[in-house]
């Protein structure tokens, strides 16, 4: 349905000559506002708690641990199933080795996993820096546009002057429309970052104080 609204949207003359009005520089923006579109549900859909931080992960795995049922295949799957998982089989792998070394197993393998939650942010957050240049620089392009036709034939005819400045307004208007939903995601997902990682370092410590017992005051 939504796609269905979209399309009938693009279909719209009204539409349709307004972005053929911004000139060729509304391409790159409407390139940028789509690939924007797809990190923001992208990331959405990936960065769900429940994929990160399964519920009772920790629980389950100290269960397999005390059972004695923590085989490698079992240790494998566990590594690929979440983010956490791979946490906690760096640690579980290090778990005959003192405190402070499957501390920092731990600690490694988390600077490892989060560059994979951070995916694709960094484009995001160059899109929002980028739109409002491109807006600019419509803008120059269109103020450049508007005096050529001012030297060409003075500035009695409205009309000719109308498309140098419709192309300066449309285009800066399109670049700050994109960059600033953009920009909102970007700090949104970065914060949303932050927060699964200091909820898996929790979780982690919970394994290594389950193994080797509370760490003395």
């Amino acid at each position: 349905m939504i796609a269905a609204h979209w399309t009938t949207e693009w279909q719209n003359p009204q539409v349709f000559e307004l972005v053929k009005a911004g000139g060729w520089l509304m391409l790159p923006i409407i390139a940028c506002s789509v690939i924007a579109l797809a990190i923001i549900i992208e990331r959405f859909w990936s960065l769900q708690r429940s994929k990160i931080i399964p519920d009772q992960l920790v629980n389950k795995v100290w269960h397999w641990v005390q059972q004695g049922q923590m085989t490698a295949e079992r240790l494998r799957d566990l590594r690929e199933s979440s983010p956490l998982g791979h946490i906690l089989a760096a640690g579980l792998v290090n778990a005959n080795q003192p405190r402070e070394v499957m501390k920092e197993a731990i600690e490694d393998t988390g600077r490892h996993v989060v560059p994979e939650l951070e995916r694709y942010l960094n484009t995001l957050g160059t899109i929002a820096a980028i739109t409002p240049l491109l807006g600019l620089l419509g803008t120059v392009v269109g103020m450049i546009q508007v005096f050529s036709v001012i030297t060409a034939v003075g500035v009695g005819d409205p009309g000719e002057l109308a498309g140098g400045i419709s192309k300066a307004l449309i285009t800066t208007a399109a670049g700050i429309s994109v960059a600033i939903p953009s920009l909102a995601f970007y700090r949104y997902f970065r914060g949303r970052v932050d927060q699964l990682v200091v909820e898996m370092e929790e979780e982690a410590l919970k394994l290594v104080d389950a193994v080797h017992g509370e760490p003395d005051k």
